[in-house]
């Protein structure tokens, strides 16, 4: 249990660690794109190869799907609720939707993607270093791009920081919940969390990371989500 909080932790502390990078110093809007999409391809990966691909080893392809399918309503409906209570006389700003989305996206997905960190620990097998990565590189943007969107708005940065520690904690405690369970937990039950993880990325993904990336980085957007997959995709074969 103390291993599988312990490399919980250090996963999620990524996402604490990109809130401080951001108000560490000021970032050019384009720097921010550029991180969003590295961290963009990295998760494309993660999708790809640590949770849909590795879903379909332990389960089948139906229970990824209805995983796949339960994550993106999810991740739809729930953003769509923030945005609904949300006070209409704010003012709208570029990037304040994305930040908001973000965060709901960083727990919607580390919670399930840190599960399954934990129930592989359960069940003997090693860490895994690409989900790992994973995990924590394409957190660090995420963490940076929420941070700064949220920041723009308004937000004050110690309760962006407190959002933050509140949802790496939570991320953490998943990956015990994880080890926990992992002696009992179906390889369906687990091809079905690997694929809500996935569909709230996915969603997330396409209405929110991706057209901030290419609203800030420009055409160079697509060059670092394709580094970042690359990277992602590299370290799947270790």
């Amino acid at each position: 249990m103390g291993a599988a909080l312990g490399w919980g932790a250090l996963a999620a502390s990524s996402l604490v660690l990109g809130v401080l990078v951001a108000f560490a110093r000021p970032w050019r809007p384009a720097l921010i794109g550029l991180a969003l999409a590295f961290g963009a391809g990295a998760l494309i990966s993660a999708v790809s190869f640590e949770l849909a691909q590795e879903g379909t080893r332990v389960g089948s392809a139906q229970s990824v799907g209805l995983g796949l399918a339960f994550g993106a309503l999810t991740y739809y409906y729930v953003y769509g609720l923030i945005t609904r209570t949300r006070p209409r006389e704010r003012p709208r700003i570029s990037g304040v939707h994305s930040g908001d989305s973000l965060a709901l996206g960083a727990f919607l997905d580390g919670v399930p993607e840190q599960l399954v960190l934990g129930i592989g620990l359960a069940i003997g097998d090693a860490v895994s270093v690409a989900l790992l990565v994973a995990i924590f590189v394409s957190n660090l943007p995420e963490g940076i791009g929420a941070s700064a969107a949220m920041s723009a708005s308004g937000t004050p940065r110690r309760k962006i920081i407190r959002l933050f520690l509140a949802i790496g904690l939570v991320c953490t405690l998943a990956s015990g919940v994880g080890y926990a369970i992992g002696d009992w937990i179906s390889g369906e039950l687990q091809a079905a969390v690997n694929g809500f993880a996935a569909g709230g990325l996915l969603v997330m993904l396409i209405n929110s990371m991706i057209p901030e990336a290419r609203e800030k980085a420009g055409p160079r957007a697509g060059l670092a989500a394709v580094v970042g997959f690359a990277v992602a995709s590299g370290l799947s074969s270790l």
